[in-house]
């Protein structure tokens, strides 16, 4: 029983480390449009996330996949600035037709860049006689709870923002510019090349 909570807890706290705040930015950027009654899409999100990062994690983890830990330590900052600045156009152009759907596939398509960053993680904390997949299946859990946690705090952010004065389409690009200027550094410290 320890042994399966020490994983979950890993995967959880690797989340929410604020050394490494990558996952928490990448989620807010996806669920800050979302409204309170989008919850399921939400939760939709984050199983399409789920599904992608697990099987690169895997893959990863088994060596089946390999990714220069740079190229993968740059990408994700990326995959956190694509969806601000969409958030950003559609509030200023008004598009508001099912703009969550396409959060949904970035969750996903992204998710396998995150899966990657993961295992680096995960790595280091198994020796050479660990089994990996209990293990690997208790972290994603861990990592699972962590997100659920983060898009629930941003849900109620979002249902509490319309009894305030600030307008929706100042709340999505406020916190989305802020993230950006947060992301900024994080491309030029990570930058692979040169």
């Amino acid at each position: 029983m320890e042994n399966f909570i020490f994983y979950i807890q890993q995967g959880f706290y690797h989340v929410l480390d604020k050394a490494a705040l990558d996952h928490v930015l990448f989620f807010i950027a996806l669920t800050i449009i979302f409204s309170y009654k989008s919850w399921k899409k939400a939760l939709w999100l984050i199983t399409f996330f789920t599904i992608a990062h697990t099987l690169t994690f895997g893959l990863s983890v088994y060596d089946l996949i390999e990714v220069k830990v740079d190229l993968v330590e740059f990408l994700i900052p990326i995959t956190i600035l694509i969806p601000l600045l969409i958030n950003i156009y559609r509030e200023i152009k008004q598009i508001s037709n099912k703009k969550e759907n396409i959060n949904i596939y970035f969750a996903f398509i992204f998710g396998l860049i995150h899966g990657l960053g993961f295992s680096n993680y995960f790595k280091m904390l198994l020796d050479d006689s660990d089994s990996k997949l209990l293990p690997l299946l208790k972290f994603s859990l861990g990592i699972e709870f962590a997100q659920i946690l983060i898009v629930l705090i941003v849900l109620f952010l979002n249902y509490t923002i319309r009894f305030t004065p600030i307008k929706n389409k100042i709340w999505v690009i406020g916190i989305s510019i802020l993230l950006i200027l947060r992301i900024i550094p994080m491309l030029i410290n990570r930058f692979p090349f040169g």
